[in-house]
């Protein structure tokens, strides 16, 4: 039975970054097998200068987050449960499973 609500998936990368790109490339195969929301943000893009404070040293970052009402519409610190660096396809999907329930 699929979840009512999708996870929102929010991926924090920059140009010239290869773990960024290889892990960039884990979300696009899972998201091939099932739904979820995907919004992609580069830190180095002033508007994102509060991200690069933050991961500037971290790339790639994603958060997972619900997309239950009520809940923010956009990526939070503290709210989201976070993948850093590298992940599996398999650490992916489970992080979504879980972001879900």
């Amino acid at each position: 039975m699929p979840p009512n609500h999708l996870a929102r998936l929010t991926f924090f990368t920059r140009a010239g970054c290869g773990l960024c790109d290889t892990a960039k490339n884990t979300v696009i195969q899972l998201r091939k097998r099932r739904p979820f929301e995907y919004v992609e943000k580069d830190i180095m893009d002033a508007s994102n200068k509060q991200w690069k404070d933050v991961y500037e040293f971290d790339v790639p970052v994603l958060h997972a987050q619900p997309t239950k009402p009520g809940l923010p519409t956009e990526a939070q610190l503290s709210d989201a449960r976070k993948l850093f660096h590298r992940w599996s396809e398999q650490e992916l999907e489970k992080l979504v499973n879980e972001t879900e329930q």
